[in-house]
């Protein structure tokens, strides 16, 4: 048996995993690292000690990976679905895997697992607290259902933690709005779009992190943070219509009783998820203290200005 430390990134292929196969590959150079995915990869991860397969999420794929090497590690990072696909297929597919993944883990021994999920599990409403904690409920599925396999991903990788706790250490990390360069997501997509609806009478707070700043906090839960969930956010907010400034893109200004309606009548050209008026409609601030326990502020290379001035257009 390979005596290296061996560690495992479920969903290799994306910009931000390709940043921590960096960190990961650079800083603990005796490791075997191998990322898998169905997609092609991103960009080009060019270490000894990194390998990658393109494979298709099946169990007996799943089985024969860690047959074949004792993994002491587990990264799952993000959702382990088949592209397009109702939203009823993407959670039982995403369901299945990622217990057939927690599965392997207790058969194997891992020594750590850690899940990245993201703070749209709270779910954005008018009456959220200030800064929620991680106790605060998982709301958003109840009002928007295409969610409900990120959030029943979320609660399962929670529950399994708190089984398992005494034999293998698990983190699940709920990030808030992760932007950079190398990142294609929707709150990017809005930021960098021209003409996309905004609140006139209303400028909920937001939080932002830099990709790198994200890879950063993985590769440090691999040996600071015990098992927990745990918010990611750096300390700042900046407001909707400041962050829409600092990207240098134009606004499209409406009321904010319209802003869920015009958004169902021009659906055909509308690239956003239902869900996400939620989030430029209200305040889905989280608390980092809890991860600041074990992994200081001051970790951040990126303020949220900087980090939005990177995908400025023009």
């Amino acid at each position: 048996m390979n005596s290296k430390r061996s560690i495992l990134i479920i969903g290799a292929s994306g910009g931000l995993s390709n940043i921590l196969c960096g960190l990961l590959a650079k800083r603990i150079p005796d490791a075997r690292i191998i990322g898998i995915d169905s997609r092609r990869m991103k960009n080009e991860v060019d270490f000894e000690n990194f390998t990658f397969h393109r494979m298709r999420y099946t169990r007996r794929n799943f089985e024969k990976l860690f047959r074949e090497n004792r993994f002491e590690t587990i990264y799952q990072i993000g959702r382990i679905t088949p592209p397009g696909g109702s939203a009823e297929e993407r959670l039982s597919f995403s369901l299945i895997n990622t217990s057939k993944v927690l599965e392997l883990a207790e058969k194997y021994s891992i020594k750590k697992f850690i899940m990245l999920s993201t703070f749209h599990v709270y779910g954005a409403q008018a009456d959220n607290p200030v800064f929620i904690n991680e106790d605060y409920p998982l709301k958003v599925s109840i009002k928007h259902p295409e969610l409900r396999d990120v959030t029943e991903v979320d609660a399962l990788c929670t529950n399994w933690m708190w089984k398992n706790r005494e034999n293998i250490e698990t983190v699940v990390l709920r990030p808030c709005n992760i932007i950079g360069p190398q990142i294609d997501n929707t709150i990017s997509r809005y930021l960098t779009s021209n003409m996309t609806p905004v609140p006139i009478d209303f400028n909920p707070m937001m939080q932002f992190i830099h990709e790198y700043d994200m890879a950063n906090i993985l590769f440090q839960s691999l040996d600071k943070l015990p098992t927990g969930v745990y918010n990611v956010a750096p300390g700042e907010t900046i407001s909707l219509q400041e962050a829409k400034k600092i990207t240098g893109t134009r606004d499209f200004p409406f009321p904010v009783f319209t802003l869920e309606v015009l958004s169902k009548a021009i659906r055909k050209i509308w690239p956003f998820p239902s869900y996400f008026i939620d989030f430029v409609m209200y305040s889905c601030v989280i608390d980092n203290s809890k991860i600041n326990q074990f992994i200081p502020e001051d970790i951040y290379q990126y303020d949220s200005r900087k980090t939005l001035s990177l995908i400025r257009k023009g």
